[in-house]
């Protein structure tokens, strides 16, 4: 089939493990593949890269945001699609991509879609983590990267239409995968608390960390995801009392008294 005037952009690092499966998702769909690799790369993601059909270049990390709008900025095809490593097109996303640049390009300057993550198991459906919509296929002149370096997005001009099908994320491998996550986040978190001078609540803190469970497992129906869906609205909840505490931890910590 035509493939579509569209460069696939990925940033990457250490993923020999994963990455081809999102290349192999794009196959004969874009025009161009284009990967950045930070520098200390060495485990032959660059080679499957390669043998993808892959632009490669190397750069220093830069953060997500930085780096995203880094690999952007090497494509020179019209469409821009962004993929991470740990993730792959649907075979019902692929048609929908085709159907969007048959009818929909010339009214809309992107497309978002539901990101459906594969965790313990199974995939997950309901909760914080589905149908989690992003915006990953947008004209290259009408979006960059912005918002916080945790939490990094598509900022578009122009209209948006939203397909139905699934973007496929692998991004938790395992449990402890996934809980080594929280420090890096809580410390971007922190950084950004301490730059706007923000005040602590212990109160707030509480509340804010039962209502994650509450949002995710009660209103959300986590609970119809069995126990998955269950731990995940837990350690959501944990994970945002994590990284306020971070906070209390900054203001609160001192030198203990001498003998």
């Amino acid at each position: 089939m035509e493939r579509l005037p569209l460069s696939a952009c990925l940033i990457s690092g250490a993923e020999a493990a994963r990455i081809g499966r999102a290349l192999e998702s794009v196959r004969g769909l874009v025009s161009e593949i284009v990967v950045v690799l930070n520098e200390e790369t060495q485990d032959g993601t660059e080679e499957i890269c390669l043998r993808h059909g892959a632009k490669v270049h190397r750069m220093p990390w830069k953060g997500f945001r930085d780096q995203k709008n880094a690999v952007q900025d090497l494509a020179v095809q019209p469409w821009i699609l962004q993929l991470d490593a740990d993730e792959e097109l649907s075979p019902g996303l692929r048609d929908q991509i085709r159907g969007f640049f048959r009818g929909d390009q010339g009214r809309f300057v992107g497309a978002r879609f539901p990101r459906k993550v594969w965790f313990l198991g199974r995939w997950i459906t309901h909760g914080d983590w589905y149908p989690d919509r992003v915006l990953r296929l947008y004209r290259r002149d009408a979006g960059r990267w912005g918002g916080a370096e945790e939490h990094c997005r598509v900022e578009l001009n122009g209209s948006v239409k939203d397909l139905t099908a699934d973007l496929h994320h692998y991004t938790n491998p395992t449990i402890t995968a996934y809980l080594n996550k929280f420090p890096y986040y809580a410390d971007l978190y922190l950084k950004r608390q301490l730059e706007a001078e923000a005040r602590w609540s212990s109160m707030g803190v509480i509340v804010r960390s039962l209502w994650r469970f509450v949002r995710a497992y009660i209103f959300r129906r986590g609970f119809l995801d069995g126990y998955p869906g269950f731990f995940i609205a837990f350690s959501t909840a944990y994970s945002t009392l994590f990284r306020h505490t971070r906070l209390y931890e900054q203001r609160h910590s001192s030198r203990p008294p001498g003998p």
